[in-house]
C-alpha cells in the first residue's frame, strides 16, 4: 500500500490516541515507579513498531529501546502555579506557520530551579513545559535543545489539581522531542525561563549525534 497524506494523517492520529491513553494510565496509577515502567515500555513499543515513529527508517533495525534513566522519586514534585510576568514567544514552523505561546505561570522546583509555564494560544490551546538542564549537549547527557515534560495538546499530562492550583511535574518523565530523532520535525525548544543550572539525570537521555 502506498503512503498517502490521508494515510499518514491517520497514522499520526493513532499515535496521539495511544499517547493520550498512555498518560491517562500514568495518572491513574498510584505507584509512580510502576507508572514510569509502563510509560517506558509503551514508548519503546511505539518507537519500534508504530508507523508514525519519529525514528528514521535506517535507525529502526538497531533500535533496542529509548535511553531512559531508572526512576528516582526525588525528582517528582507537585507544585503550585505562581503568577508570572506576561511574556510570550513565536515559533515558526514549515507546516503550521508561526505558532504563538504565552507565559501563564512559573513553578518552583525545590533544589532544582524554576520553570516557565506556557500556553499555546492558537486552536486547541494546551499547556507546555519544556526544560533544558546542565547535561544538555554533553556526551551521554541530554538532548542539546532540551526535553519536554508537559505538552497537553499532545497528551503529555502528568496531572493537575485545579482547585488547589497545583501541577504534577515528575522529571523522570522528561522526554526528547521528535526533532531529536528526525530533523524533518520542527519542535519548539526550551526558552530562557526553562533552562536549569543543575543536572537532571533522570528521564530520557540522548545518545545521538
Amino acid at each position: 500500500m502506498s503512503v498517502t497524506p490521508g494515510r499518514t494523517a491517520l497514522e499520526v492520529a493513532d499515535w496521539r490516541r495511544r499517547v493520550f491513553a498512555l498518560y491517562a494510565a500514568v495518572r491513574a496509577d498510584e505507584d509512580p515507579r510502576h507508572a514510569h515502567a509502563q510509560w517506558r515500555a509503551a514508548r519503546d513499543d511505539l518507537f519500534a513498531r508504530h508507523a508514525a515513529s519519529p525514528l528514521l527508517p535506517e535507525d529502526r533495525d538497531a533500535f533496542a529501546g529509548l535511553p531512559v534513566a531508572p526512576y528516582d522519586p526525588d525528582w517528582r514534585f507537585e507544585v503550585p502555579l505562581r503568577e508570572a510576568e506576561p511574556g510570550g514567544f513565536e515559533f515558526p514552523t514549515g507546516t503550521d506557520g508561526v505558532v504563538p505561546f504565552e507565559r501563564i505561570a512559573v513553578v518552583d522546583l525545590p533544589d532544582v530551579g524554576t520553570l516557565d509555564v506556557w500556553r499555546l494560544t492558537t486552536y486547541g490551546g494546551g499547556v507546555f513545559i519544556p526544560l533544558r538542564d546542565a547535561l544538555a549537549g554533553s556526551p551521554g547527557g541530554t538532548y542539546g535543545g532540551g526535553r519536554y515534560l508537559i505538552d497537553t495538546i499532545k497528551g503529555a499530562d502528568l496531572g493537575t489539581d485545579a482547585a488547589a492550583g497545583t501541577i504534577v511535574l515528575d522529571l523522570n518523565f522528561a522526554y526528547n522531542p521528535s526533532c531529536a530523532y528526525d530533523p524533518a520535525w520542527a519542535c519548539p525548544l526550551a526558552q530562557p525561563g526553562n533552562v536549569l543550572a543543575v543536572e537532571v539525570p533522570v528521564g530520557e537521555r540522548y545518545t545521538g549525534g
